[in-house]
C-alpha cells in the first residue's frame, strides 16, 4: 500500500545500486530471501548425508525440513537473533519451529561458517553466472562494431596528440582486447571457488569425527557428499573457522580488473564524443542539459566511468580483511562482506548492462573522421612524399629541407592564425613538387596509411573473440532496455 511504501522507501537510506540501476537477478542473488533459503537447503543436505552415512537422522526429519525450506518466517527470525544476538541460531530456532520433528538434528556438528561461508560461496558462483553473459553480450556488440568499421581510416591518438592513423574498427580492438582477458579472468575466479564443505568449528571437522567416533573416512564422506550435493566439484582441502579470505581478493579482483577496463572504454568513448567522431545512444526524448538545449552528454559512459570507480575502489576491501584474519579467523570480516561483496557484483552487474545499452547503439560520424584526417594527414605524408620524390629523381635532404620549412609555414596558419591546414596548396605551388602532382591523390589516400589495420581486425575476431562466445551463443541476443 501507498502508507508502507512511503514508511519503506523515501525516509530510509536504500543503496542505489539496488534502488536505481541493478538488474532483478543480481539483487536477487544477495537477497536475504535467497541466502536463508540457501541456509536451510545446507541444513537439508547436511541431514541427508549425515543420515545416508548412518547417524540417528530419520526419513521423517529429513521430509520435514524439505517441506519447510521456503516458508520462512522472517519476523519470527528477526525477533529470535534481536534476543540472541546471533543471525544463525536465530534461523536455526526459526526453523526448528516449524519442523519439530527435525529440531534436534538440524546443524548437527555444525559451526555458523557452514551455512554462511558456504553460502557465500554459492552466491559468488551463481554472481559470476550472472555476469559472464553480459560480458559477453557486451564482447559481441562490440565485435559486430569492429567488424563494421574494420578499414574506416581514423586519426590514431597517443598523448591525446594526432598520430598516425588507424581504424575505428581496429580501436575498438583494443576494447576487446581489455573485455576478452576480463572474460577469461571471470571465467578463472568462477572455476577456481571451492566450497568450504564440512569442516567443523576451527577447521578440524573434530565434531563430526566425534559423531562418527572416530571414521575418518565417513567424515571425509560427509565432506565429499555436501561438496557435491552443492553443485561443486571441489572443497577447500583445509580451512580455518572460514574459507581463506583470499578467496574473496581473488573474487573481486577480477571484478576491479574488469571495472578498469571498462572506464577505459568509457573514457575513451567521451573523448571521442567531445571530438564529434563518435556518440553514444540518444533518446529522441532525451535532455542533455538543463540550460543548453543543445548538448548531447555522454552520460551512459559518465555513469559507467563513476561506478567504474566505486569497482575499483572496493577491492581494498577484501585485501585489507584478509590481512586481518588472526590465527583460525577474526569476526573483522563480517560486517565488511556483507557490504563489499554484493557491492563489487551489484556494481559489475549494473556497468556490463549500460556498457551493453552503449555498444548496441554507438553511432559514427564518418564525415567529421574525414574532416580531422584531412586536417592532419599533409603533416603525416611529408615521409610518403619525400619518398616519392626520391623515385622520381630527387635528393632526401633537399626534399626533406623544402618539406620541413612549408610545414612550419602551414603549422604556422593552423596554430597563430587559426586557418586550416594548407601544406598541401604550398606543396602543389612549388614547382620543386612538379614531378609528383599527379601522383599527389594516390600519396594522400588515408587507405595507405593505415597499415595492416582491417587484418588484424579480421584475425583477431575471428582466432580470438568469436570462440570465447561460443558457451553464451544462446543468451546472447537478449537487447538491453535502459530504464534510467
Amino acid at each position: 500500500s501507498a502508507a508502507v511504501w512511503h514508511h519503506s522507501s523515501i525516509h530510509k537510506y536504500r543503496s542505489p545500486l539496488v534502488s536505481r540501476y541493478a538488474s532483478k537477478e543480481m539483487a536477487y542473488n544477495f537477497s536475504d530471501r535467497k541466502k536463508f533459503t540457501t541456509w536451510r537447503k545446507l541444513w537439508i543436505y547436511l541431514a541427508k548425508a549425515e543420515k545416508a552415512l548412518g547417524l540417528l537422522v530419520t526419513d521423517a526429519q529429513v521430509t520435514e525440513m524439505e517441506s519447510h525450506a521456503e516458508d520462512i518466517d522472517f519476523a519470527m527470525a528477526a525477533e529470535e537473533e534481536s534476543k540472541l544476538r546471533h543471525d544463525v541460531m536465530a534461523h536455526v530456532h526459526t526453523f526448528a519451529h516449524c519442523c519439530p520433528t527435525a529440531a534436534p538434528i538440524i546443524h548437527l556438528g555444525a559451526t555458523s561458517c557452514y551455512v554462511g561461508d558456504n553460502t557465500d560461496l554459492i552466491l559468488l558462483r551463481d554472481g559470476f553466472d550472472i555476469l559472464l553473459p553480459k560480458l559477453a553480450r557486451v564482447i559481441d556488440r562490440l565485435s559486430n562494431f569492429a567488424e563494421k568499421y574494420a578499414d574506416l581510416p581514423t586519426l590514431g591518438f597517443t598523448h591525446y596528440q594526432p598520430a598516425q592513423l588507424t581504424t575505428v574498427g581496429k580501436r575498438a580492438c583494443l576494447w576487446l582486447q581489455d573485455l576478452a582477458m576480463d572474460m577469461r579472468n571471470l571465467q578463472r575466479a568462477r572455476e577456481d571457488l571451492r566450497f568450504r564443505g564440512v569442516k567443523g568449528t576451527t577447521g578440524t571437522q573434530a565434531s563430526f569425527l566425534q559423531l562418527f567416533q572416530g571414521d575418518h573416512d565417513k567424515v571425509e564422506d560427509l565432506d565429499r557428499m555436501v561438496t557435491e550435493m552443492a553443485g561443486f566439484k571441489k572443497a577447500y582441502m583445509v580451512t580455518g573457522q572460514t574459507y581463506s579470505r583470499k578467496v574473496d581478493i581473488d573474487s573481486l579482483s577480477h571484478l576491479a580488473s574488469m571495472g578498469a577496463t571498462i572506464h577505459k572504454i568509457c573514457t575513451d568513448i567521451r573523448l571521442l564524443a567531445n571530438l564529434k567522431e563518435i556518440e553514444e545512444p540518444f533518446e529522441k526524448e532525451q535532455i542533455g542539459s538543463s540550460a543548453m538545449a543543445y548538448k548531447r552528454n555522454p552520460m551512459r559512459c559518465e555513469r559507467c566511468c563513476s561506478l567504474a570507480r566505486h569497482l575499483i575502489a572496493l577491492l581494498a576491501d577484501p585485501l585489507q580483511t584478509a590481512s586481518v584474519q588472526w590465527l583460525e579467523r577474526t569476526l573483522d570480516d563480517s560486517a565488511n562482506r556483507r557490504i563489499s561483496l554484493p557491492e563489487s557484483f551489484l556494481t559489475a552487474d549494473i556497468i556490463l548492462s549500460t556498457l551493453q545499452n552503449i555498444t548496441e547503439g554507438l553511432v559514427v560520424y564518418p564525415k567529421v573522421i574525414e574532416r580531422h584526417i584531412r586536417h592532419e594527414l599533409p603533416f603525416m605524408a611529408t615521409e610518403n612524399i619525400i619518398m616519392a620524390m626520391v623515385k622520381a629523381g630527387g635528393n632526401r635532404q633537399d626534399c626533406h629541407e623544402k618539406i620541413r620549412v612549408l610545414s612550419q609555414q602551414a603549422a604556422n596558419v593552423v596554430k597563430q592564425e587559426g586557418g586550416d591546414n594548407d601544406l598541401l596548396a604550398r606543396v602543389q605551388a612549388d614547382p620543386y613538387f612538379a614531378p609528383i602532382l599527379g601522383h599527389l591523390d594516390n600519396i594522400l589516400d588515408p587507405k595507405t596509411f593505415i597499415g595492416r589495420a582491417p587484418q588484424q581486425v579480421a584475425r583477431f575476431l575471428s582466432e580470438e573473440v568469436r570462440p570465447l562466445l561460443e558457451p553464451y551463443k544462446a543468451e546472447i541476443d537478449v537487447k538491453f532496455e535502459l530504464e534510467l
